[in-house]
């Protein structure tokens, strides 16, 4: 590589693109934690409280044509972040596909889902497990 182009040595990679890198003798290990920390202060869900699941089980999400909308920019801004979140978080991909699909119009139930996948990713970010 050095031969093709002009390379130089800036010590051992530890942050790209929302991503942590640890590398160690066992592997490397990748997380995204400060980017899901960043993203949960973003949008003011730190100080609230924590949801052990990501979504209920008896939520029955729909395009009700009845309920209030909401700020369609701030909805996408936060399934956006959350998409991208699920490179590391399969747990959270279900819950993220689920709200994709009300992006076009999305209504006040579909903005509680989201808020709670992130009241979620801050119980995981808290420290709590599923044993708590």
């Amino acid at each position: 590589m050095k031969k093709e182009f002009e390379m130089s040595l800036i010590g051992e990679l530890t942050y790209f693109l929302g991503f942590q890198i640890e590398q160690s003798s066992k592997g490397i290990y990748v997380s995204q934690t400060k980017y899901a920390k960043d993203l949960v202060k973003r949008f003011g869900m730190d100080g609230k409280s924590h949801a052990r699941t990501p979504i209920s089980t008896s939520v029955k999400l729909s395009t009700d044509m009845v309920e209030n909308s909401v700020d369609q920019t701030m909805y996408l801004s936060m399934i956006g972040s959350l998409l991208y979140l699920t490179a590391s978080r399969p747990d959270i991909s279900f819950s993220v596909g689920v709200c994709v699909r009300f992006q076009a119009n999305p209504k006040e139930s579909h903005m509680i889902v989201v808020k709670r996948i992130l009241r979620y990713t801050n119980l995981e970010l808290a420290g709590y497990s599923d044993a708590d």
